[in-house]
């Protein structure tokens, strides 16, 4: 599952000279038109959600309660809406990875609202193809091996109904002072 294999990639943002690198340590799944979660549930494509809808790599990212973005980016091929929202980033400073304790920079990347906050992310970037951004792209980052990864309930999703929202198909690493919600 790509939401799984993402965890410890790491997502580059690029804002003029400056290189903003945050590591993937929380996601969630979202497996197209059979679930009652998805926003392309029976599919339905509407002008919001149209993104999951092209090919692997490019970016969903909307609005929601009005102020926060979530980011994600579709995983299959044209047609299959399918995707992955990033829910975590653990920052990687002076391009390597630190240890960070401080709960105040903590507290800019445990969300999704707040890692899209950080890295400037908006609509400007929606629909983008991210194997072909200057802007914003994935790198390989670190593998996490699988007793490293806990899998839980998506966050967020009563209104699928209790078999959907009870699909553990958010996934995160074990013991990450970054993730949003234990």
């Amino acid at each position: 599952m790509v939401a799984k294999e993402s965890l410890g990639k790491y997502l580059v943002r690029k804002i003029g000279r400056k290189t903003i690198i945050g590591k993937i340590v929380e996601t969630e799944a979202y497996i197209g038109p059979q679930d009652k979660a998805s926003h392309a549930f029976g599919n339905k494509m509407t002008e919001r959600n149209k993104a999951e809808y092209l090919d692997g790599g490019h970016i969903y990212i909307y609005l929601v309660y009005g102020m926060y973005w979530q980011f994600n980016v579709s995983t299959r091929g044209k047609g299959k809406p399918e995707c992955i929202l990033v829910r975590a980033l653990e920052p990687v400073i002076d391009g390597r990875k630190t240890k960070i304790q401080n709960e105040l920079f903590k507290n800019f990347t445990n969300g999704p609202g707040k890692l899209c906050r950080w890295m400037k992310l908006d609509k400007s970037f929606y629909g983008k193809d991210m194997t072909k951004s200057g802007r914003i792209w994935l790198e390989r980052g670190e593998k996490i091996k699988s007793n490293n990864i806990v899998a839980d309930k998506r966050i967020g999703i009563d209104y699928a109904g209790p078999v959907w929202a009870a699909k553990k198909w958010r996934f995160y690493i074990k013991n990450n002072n970054f993730v949003s919600k234990k």
